[in-house]
This record gives C-alpha cells, structure tokens and sequence, in this order.
C-alpha cells in the first residue's frame, strides 16, 4: 500500500527509485540536554525519570523536565542504558546484519554526541560493516565532531527546532523556556554545523514542518546555510493535512520542481526530491501507511489515526541489566524482544517477508 496525498499527482516523466530499507536505529544513549515537548525518545521512558519505578508504572514525564510521548501507553517493559563498544555490541550488531542484510546503522538517543564513546562506538560500527549515521541537536557535536570523523562517520542529521531563540523556547518545557538558554543551543548548533563540514562529514538538516505559520522558519534555515548544509522537510504526522498544506505552499514559494521519488521498501518512510531554481537540492520526507502484515494486523493502534509512524523499522536498545532488545514499534514497546529471541522468531522472517512483499508492490 503506497497511497498518500504526496504521491496522487506525480507526473509519468518523474523518475520513481526503489531500494529496500537496510538501517538499523540504535539508540546509544537516553541523555538529553533538551526538553522538547515532542519528543518520543525512540519509545524509551526517560531513564533518569523513572529508575525508581516499576515495570508497567513508567511516566512519560518527570522532574527532568523531558518527556516520551509515548510512555504511558506502549507498554515499556525496560529502561534504556548507554551502548558500550565492546564485544556485547558488536556480537548484536553482527547478529542482525546476518538475519536482516542490515549496512547502515543510526545512532539515536537522547542526543548521541553527549556519549563519552560516541567516536568508539563509531568505530566498532564501521569494523563490523556498517556505514554511520548520527542523528543530533547540535549541542555537543562541536566537542566531539572532528574525532567522530576519525572515526568513520557517514553523515550527520541535525535536527533543527527553531531558527530563533523564540521558536525553539517555544518548544521546551516551561522551565527552561528562555531565549537566553535557547540561543546558547542555537550557538552550539551553528558551531557543531560548522564542524561537521569543515571535517569532511556530509550533513543535513531536519525541520518538521507543521503548519503555514512555520513556513518562514524553513525559508530562514535556507537562507542561513545557503552554502553548507542540505536541508530535509519532514511532514508533521500529528498535523496531517495542515502540515502537507503547508508543505505545498513552501514549495510554492520556492518554485521548488520535483525530480524524483524515493521509495523505500519495508519501511513507512519515503522521500521527494525538490530541485530550487538556485541549483539547491531540497528533501520531502513523508509517511504512508506500511503495517507489518501480522503483528500490526490486530494491534490496538492499527487505525489511520493512531498508529502514527507505521512500521518504521527496526531498532536496538540496551537496557540497564546490560541486555540489547529489538524493537519495530515505538508505540508498542512491549513487542521488544531480546536480540537472538526476534532473531529465531517469527517477527524477523516477519520482517524480511515484508520487505519483499514491498518490493515487488512497489516495483509494480
């Protein structure tokens, strides 16, 4: 199933590229300095919230004043702890790329540069067999940057909240929603922009797009890094049609034309390339609807309004007794299931199944 509004009128002369999704998420680390309202936390509760709490009693939100959106309701079963280069990851890592054809892994967090082993863990990624690619908010990655690249860094995503020290205050929670704290952020972001390209490292930006009223904060993030950043619009699921209206008119405004589609099979994601009258590569990033053809079929979030990322693809945590977990569903937590049990059973062929089911559909 490939319907979604983006992909309604496509013109017969617009290339469509098919590949098959090959990345693994891992979330290294829970750690945060920022307190975006938002944020999902890659289905984890937050750890320092919730280390006295039991099983089945996790908060989304607490004294950090962080939160998961998702915590009260998927069905957490453990705390995320920080991923060790050591031998327990490297086993896990190899482990998958066997059962799935995984290349590409993606460290999330938390924010991944605020890992004292980030460049290590980097390492251990690529001696295994992995390009590597870091998904972060800047406010570190001027400190760790240059050695990430050392160590074999691919590429790094940089997820932009605010173009001001207004918007991204606007999106914290209410203890810390100053601009002086946010313009320090948006300082140690430009910095860890300006690292990440002088180190050889590509970068993009990432900007959800909600609603005509952010539109001029895209404009102004590509009028500020004209020159050394591409930049990735992603669509705003909780908004739906006011974030796909809004991305038509940016697109409008831009005279932005469409060049190709990018499909991936087994995963929700997709992407629209844009080419800007400048020259300038601009990147669409929406969600269709994938559900994985069991598990999803009776899940109680199995509905066009709540299941909001689809199956997405698979991801690697590491809990605080040290074992690492696979998941496919950040509303569903309580799917996890520790590496060598998804490995050996259904979910994995599950999984490798719908890959090529997408394919072929896809190629259709």
């Amino acid at each position: 199933m490939i319907a979604h509004p983006a992909l309604q009128n496509i013109g017969a002369d617009v290339p469509v590229v098919v590949t098959t999704d090959r990345t693994l998420r891992v979330k290294i680390i829970d750690s945060c300095g920022m307190t975006c309202t938002f944020c999902h936390n890659e289905g984890t509760p937050v750890t320092t919230d919730n280390r006295a709490r039991k099983i089945g009693v996790f908060t989304p939100s607490g004294p950090s004043g962080r939160v998961s959106i998702y915590a009260a309701s998927n069905g957490a079963r453990f705390l995320s702890a920080p991923v060790f280069p050591d031998q327990a990851f490297q086993e896990a890592l190899a482990q998958l790329r066997h059962a799935l054809g995984f290349n590409e892994v993606h460290l999330t967090g938390g924010e991944p540069t605020l890992h004292r082993q980030l460049p290590q863990i980097i390492a251990v990624a690529k001696e295994s067999g992995y390009k590597v690619n870091v998904t972060s908010n800047g406010e570190n990655g001027h400190r760790v940057l240059d050695a990430c690249a050392r160590a074999g860094l691919d590429h790094v995503n940089f997820s932009v909240f605010g173009t001001t020290p207004e918007e991204l205050a606007a999106v914290q929670h209410a203890r810390y929603r100053t601009a002086a704290l946010a313009q320090r952020k948006i300082d140690a972001l430009d910095q860890s922009i300006r690292r990440a390209t002088e180190a050889g490292i590509g970068a993009r930006a990432n900007v959800v797009l909600p609603n005509l009223s952010h539109v001029p904060r895209v404009h102004r993030l590509l009028d500020k890094y004209s020159d050394s950043l591409s930049v990735r619009v992603l669509s705003s699921l909780a908004d739906g049609a006011d974030s796909l209206h809004a991305i038509d008119q940016l697109l409008h405004d831009l005279d932005a034309e469409l060049e190709e589609v990018r499909l991936i099979a087994g995963t929700s994601g997709f992407r629209m390339a844009y080419r800007l009258p400048s020259g300038r590569e601009l990147i669409v990033k929406h969600i269709r609807p994938l559900r994985l053809p069991d598990t999803c079929t009776t899940c109680r979030f199995n509905s066009t309004t709540d299941c909001e990322e689809g199956y997405y693809g698979v991801r690697l945590y590491r809990d605080t007794a040290g074992d690492f977990h696979v998941g496919v569903c950040i509303q569903r937590m309580d799917l996890c299931q520790p590496v060598q049990e998804f490995i050996t059973g259904g979910a994995c062929s599950e999984v490798a199944r719908l890959r090529a089911s997408d394919f072929r559909d896809l190629t259709a």
